[in-house]
Formats: C-alpha cells, structure tokens, sequence
C-alpha cells in the first residue's frame, strides 16, 4: 500500500515544473531557440518526476505492522521502488536509442506513436484507480447493517476516471490507426463506412451517456462499456481521414493526449500531470484552430472525413492529355543560376525522398552563383505541424531563409524561379478560383505568379492527397522535372558545377 508524505515544498516544485513547460512551449515556437525549449522541457520532466518519487515514497504497511511498528512507522518497500526506478530506466533507454535512430522523415509516426502511449498510460491509470481506488484515496468506505461494507467511489472522481478512460482510448486507437497511415501500413486515402456519420454520433452519445451514469453507478460494466466504445471510436474517427488532413489529426491527438493526462493528473492529486496536461491539451487545440485556419476547413470537417474522399478517380487519367513541357537538371541548373531570387518549396515529396540534404546542398551552390534563395513553407505541408521546418533544420538549412507563406507570398511576383519540390496541394491555384474543388478557399503559395515554376514530381499520372489536378503543371511559364526528387535535386547539383 502507498504512503503519500506531505511535502511543502512539492507545490513549489511542481510549480517550478509548470514555468518549465511552458518556457519549453515557447521555446519551440521557433527553429532558432528549439534546443533551449528542448532543454527547459527536460528540466521540469525531471524535477516533476523527482518530486513525485519524494512525495509517494512506497512503504509497505504490512510489513512495518509484522515488525512492531505502527502505522506511523511504516517499512520502506524496497521491491516496490526499484519496480519504479527499473521502469523508468527502461523507458528512458527506449527513448534514448529511439530517437537516436529515428530518421527525420520519420518524425510524423514517432509522434503518432508517442500520443499513443499517452492514450495508454492514462487508461492503465484510470483503470487502476477503479480496481483499487483506496490506494489513490479517492474512495469511502460505507459501514451497512444489512451487508459488508462497500467501497464508494466519489462522485466527482467517477467524472475524472470516466473522462480520462474515454479521451486516453480515442487518443490510443486513434494514434494508432494515424501511425498506420502515415507509415504506409495503410493506404492514405479515407475510407469511407457506410453510415459513419450516424455510427460515430450513437457511439459518442453512447460514451457521455455512460460516464454520466457512471456518476450514479459504479458497477464495473459501465466503465469497461465506456473504455471499449472509448477504443472503437479512436477507429471509426480516423479511419475516414485522408493524408491531406493529417497535420490536423495529428495536432488534434496532441491536444487529446493532453486532456487525459490532466484527467488522470486530477485523478492522482498530481498538479504537475494537471499544468502539464492543461499546456499540451490547450495547446494542441490552438495548433488544430491554426491547421484547419491554414486548409480553410473547419474542424467538424476533418472529422467527418477527408481530401479527396468524394472525387472520381478519372480526373487525373484526363488532366495528362493537356499539353505540358518537360524540362531536365541541366536546364533547371541553367534557368536558376542564371536567376536573381530562387524561392524553394518543399512539400511530403520531399520528405519522402529524403532530398532535404540534397537541396541544401543545391541552395549553396546557387548561393556561389550570386542567387538569393528563400524557402516557402505552408503550414500544412507535410505530414505533421512544422514536419518542412523539421527537415530542413536537420539539413542545417539557415533559419532566416526559411518563411510562412503569408511572409512570402506576395514576393512570387518578383520571383524568377519557383522551385517546387513535392508539393501539390498547397500550390494549386484551382484553390483561389474553382469553387467545384474539394480545396476551394484554402491559402495557398502563389508560385504560378513566378517568371518560371519548375515542378518536381514522379510522374505526370498522379495527384496529390486531396486528389485533384493542379493547373501549374500545365501553364506556360511552368517546366516539370519528372523523377525521383532527390535524383533530380542530386543531378541539378552536378549541373551547377
């Protein structure tokens, strides 16, 4: 049984531990103070878990009565302890050699993964709080004539316990169909269920139903009701949404995860699970305004499915036979050093190729040649929020190159060439004039507004995930390079020799 010590000094800690996480937020908002962010972070996980191993030192009660001691006296448990510290040793191992071989482009799926694991720490907690919640103090022990006595869970922890179950198992299935996703186990494209739309809303009905009752009834049934419909929906919800709108999923299973940490934070009387869990929940959700602002979509949307999930295969097939000019590495050399601004823009093509250090590598060498370079990140390219910064950051690309798209778009026009690597959706302009288009209204880079576009892409045949064609491919002043992009960058390089 756990001895909880009183410690006055633990509310300043884990306060301590609250300016941390939110000095590591600001941190990394930016490239340029990431590993200062990264720092503060680590500083208040530590002094949050060493606090915690302070205040809920393990005691076995038992043992301490068997020797003579009183409950005051109680014996340190040893065996308990180093479960803990063995745990956490293995946890920080795995994540040591994790993130020491992940590759970048691989980020997206860590992150999955990660939401994942969260989801699941807080259904283990929560459903060991209910299996033994005199142990997490959150329980009455009702004294009756007529039977023996029985272990009334508050009221208000049942809505915590309840909350955290059903939000820790959307964010696990969830995270777990989005790993799936974007590793390629399964296809990107939405998979539309017939009825999902009416399935989804008895599911969630189901669930609030539930944990409400749950308030009145503590009967097992209904907490393993709401943790399996919990499971099930974190299916049913991303199953349907398409690879266009996974920056958007991906932010929003972070603000989930962190709305069940709190849950479970209320849960284990921990303030730093609270702060921590309020930071990343608060600010997952302000990451899912700003992705769905930058897609011109509303969230409600995402959910109920994604890019491309009504178009017709054909669309594509027919776009080809427009006419279209192909260009190789020796005239895009030519064209760009040649040119007074080169404005790079990097999309999941790129990432797929793994063409980052490639590119950097074509930038300075254009550099040598007089030509000022910028990058154009769109705040949804890629798989994940910031997945282009990410990329280019590992390739050490200089942070004052790189810019939003409402920093840059308006210098297209003055722009020689525009250099698109990868990046379909975000550079059509059928967003800005076909109101037909599944991406209508959605901000996009104004590259067709260049002296000269030259596109990357493998083939004239495919379209990205929101499945439409894009015009650029088509117009005048555009010259497509047909190839794998790191290839091609890697020719181009060769070229500017």
């Amino acid at each position: 049984m756990e001895h909880i010590a009183v410690n006055p000094w633990a509310a300043l800690a884990y306060l301590i531990a609250g300016v941390c996480f939110i000095l590591a937020l600001r941190g990394l908002s930016s490239p340029a103070t990431s590993q200062r962010g990264n720092a503060f972070g680590m500083a208040g996980m530590t002094i949050a878990v060493v606090t915690t191993l302070i205040t809920h030192v393990p005691y076995d009660l038992a043992a301490g009565a068997a020797a003579g001691f009183s409950s005051e006296e109680p014996i340190f448990d040893t065996v308990t302890m180093l479960e803990i510290l063995g745990a956490i040793v293995v946890g920080a191992v795995i994540g040591l050699v994790t993130a020491r071989k992940i590759a970048m482009t691989d980020m997206p799926q860590l992150v999955a993964a990660f939401h994942s694991l969260v989801g699941l720490a807080a259904v283990l907690v929560a459903a060991a709080a209910f299996l033994n919640p005199e142990a997490f103090g959150i329980a009455t022990l009702l004294v009756s004539d007529t039977g023996p006595p029985v272990v009334h869970i508050l009221p208000v922890s049942r809505i915590e316990m309840g909350l955290g179950v059903a939000i820790g198992a959307i964010t696990f299935s969830g995270s777990v169909i989005a790993f799936l996703k974007l590793n390629g186990n399964m296809g990107g494209k939405p998979i539309m269920l017939p009825g999902r739309h009416v399935i989804n809303l008895a599911v969630l009905a189901g669930i609030v139903g539930l944990v409400a009752y749950f308030t009145q009834d503590q009967s097992p049934w209904i907490f393993w009701t709401i943790t399996g419909l919990s499971f099930a929906i974190g299916f049913l919800l991303i199953i349907p949404i398409g690879g266009a709108d996974m920056p958007v999923v991906v932010s929003m299973l972070n603000s989930y995860s962190g709305w069940a940490a709190a849950a479970m934070g209320f849960t284990l009387h921990n303030t730093a699970m609270i702060i921590t869990g309020a930071l990343v929940g608060s600010s997952g959700a302000i990451l899912s305004y700003i992705m769905c602002k930058a897609m011109n979509r509303s969230f409600i949307s995402v959910i109920a499915g994604g890019f491309g999930a009504d178009t017709s295969g054909g669309g594509a097939a027919a776009a080809t036979d427009r006419p279209w000019k192909r260009g190789s590495a020796e005239d895009a050399a030519f064209l760009m050093s040649q040119a007074e601004q080169v404005v790079i823009v990097p999309g999941y093509g790129m990432a797929v190729a793994q063409a980052q250090h490639a590119l950097r590598e074509m930038a300075d060498k254009l550099k040598a040649h007089g030509v000022r370079v910028k990058y154009a990140i769109h705040p949804v390219a890629g798989r994940m929020p910031g997945h282009m910064n990410v990329l280019l950051a590992e390739a050490n690309v200089p942070y004052d190159e790189v810019f939003e798209l409402e920093d840059i778009n308006s210098e297209f026009a003055q722009t020689d060439v525009a250099f698109v690597i990868g990046a379909n959706d975000v550079t059509n302009p059928a967003a800005k004039t076909d109101k037909s288009s599944p991406i209508y209204g959605m901000p996009v880079l104004d590259v067709e507004k260049a002296k000269t576009v030259l596109f990357i892409k493998r083939s004239m045949g495919g379209v990205g995930y929101a499945g439409v064609d894009n015009d650029v491919f088509y117009m005048d002043n555009t010259m497509m390079l047909l190839a794998d992009a790191k290839k091609m960058v890697e020719e181009i390089v060769k070229s500017l020799d």
